[in-house]
């Protein structure tokens, strides 16, 4: 099994937590952008192979982890809102920081704004959450961490004004697969 990625994405890094937490053998393969590009139709990593199976989204790269270790992957729809919560204050995230890299003005287009408040809305949402501050971790809650460490250590987010979420990411920072899959500084 051949998993393709970058060390600093977060969609990437929630993949090598569920292989570290497995017991499937399996090799890194990190990858840029112009290798996804020719690599995967998504042109973005995570993508995995797995002898003929090759899968191009994080999700399903999750959930067949999990299947194949024999572990749960999103077992309720309350669960699967939470985690497609994330997944979506992640991706305008991930946008915002791109399009900035870009010089385009995030301040400048009814677009972009509505992502910003899509961003601080679901972090609103996010704060309610009763999140533990141990393991172990659900994906939800994974995510959640891969998300908040991720928009922290790019700027991307402030999270002081959102207690139970700071609290959240200073305990599974913690976590051994966690600090072993942090992006190098």
């Amino acid at each position: 099994m051949k998993l393709y990625g970058s060390y600093t994405s977060p969609f990437v890094r929630h993949c090598r937590i569920a292989l570290l937490e497995s017991t499937l053998d399996y090799e890194f393969i990190e990858t840029d952008q112009a290798a996804s590009a020719t690599k995967s139709p998504t042109k973005r990593v995570p993508f995995l192979q797995d002898g003929e199976l090759t899968l191009n989204d994080s999700s399903a790269i999750l959930r067949y982890i999990r299947q194949k270790s024999d572990k749960p992957f999103i077992e309720s729809a309350v669960e699967l809102d939470q985690y497609c919560l994330v997944n979506t204050a992640l991706d305008s995230t991930i946008n915002l920081f791109f399009l900035a890299l870009d010089g385009v003005d995030i301040e400048r287009y009814e677009y972009t704004l509505r992502q910003s408040q899509r961003i601080g809305s679901i972090l609103v949402a996010l704060e309610q959450l009763k999140l533990p501050l141990h393991g172990p971790y659900d994906d939800v809650q994974i995510r959640l961490g891969c998300y908040l460490s991720w928009a922290v250590y790019r700027q991307r987010i402030n999270i002081d004004s959102y207690p139970r979420l700071k609290l959240f990411l200073a305990a599974i920072e913690r976590e051994p697969f966690f600090s072993e899959t942090a992006p190098p500084v």
